[in-house]
């Protein structure tokens, strides 16, 4: 057979991005401590996008703001990594993201036995990250118990299985894809993926930040 080399490419790929902070032991701990002492009334947010659940306390969207050295470091962490992903998957040098403005909102989620998220996006933004201060106890036979699961977002690619796509590799597979989260460890991804937080069967506590950003010019 007289072809050319055969060509394959990934289209509609979504980029999920992670890293974890090393030592983050101490910081953990002292981002767990403010948290728990925070979570009360005057810190709930008043708008929740969710039926809320009793088992699940979100905060505010202003935990970047607060003055605590444990929150700026968490702060710097998240949003330099954010910005280097945009730079690296946007092709900008960093004359080019000197020119931008990171804005972002941010909260915790402390989650307790039988607490979960319901799938959601994050419209008004184009990146979003986790961030894990404590993934709570491990349930052995619930392996799915507190995992960050992202959904695919390809409407019936699975609607017809046979031998010829039934293996499909990374990253031309398909289905939902289920992280669970390890202390120190950040995931950062496109805001627009479908995402959820399974609910956590653990006897402790599970603790994350969220956060959601987006940029604008300066001028």
């Amino acid at each position: 057979m007289n072809a050319s080399q055969l060509e394959t490419r990934p289209l509609f790929a979504s980029p999920v991005a992670t890293r974890s902070l090393h030592q983050a032991e101490g910081l953990n701990q002292e981002l767990a401590q403010l948290i728990l002492q925070r979570e009360a009334e005057p810190y709930r947010n008043p708008n929740p996008t969710h039926i809320p659940q009793r088992e699940v306390f979100e905060s505010n969207f202003d935990m970047f703001r607060w003055p605590e050295p444990c929150v700026q470091t968490l702060r710097g962490f998240m949003m330099e990594s954010i910005a280097e992903v945009v730079a690296q998957l946007n092709g900008y040098s960093a004359e080019q993201m000197r020119q931008f403005n990171i804005h972002n909102h941010t909260w915790f989620h402390v989650t307790r036995f039988g607490g979960s998220f319901v799938a959601h996006n994050h419209p008004m933004a184009s990146w979003s990250a986790v961030y894990c201060v404590t993934p709570g106890e491990e349930v052995a036979d619930r392996r799915d118990s507190g995992v960050l699961r992202f959904l695919d977002h390809r409407p019936g690619s699975n609607m017809f299985l046979d031998p010829a796509n039934a293996r499909l590799q990374v990253p031309y597979n398909f289905g939902h894809y289920s992280m669970r989260l390890a202390a120190g460890q950040l995931v950062i991804f496109p805001s627009y993926l479908v995402h959820e937080v399974a609910p956590f069967l653990g006897k402790d506590v599970r603790i994350t930040v969220a956060s959601n950003c987006w940029f604008t010019q300066r001028t």
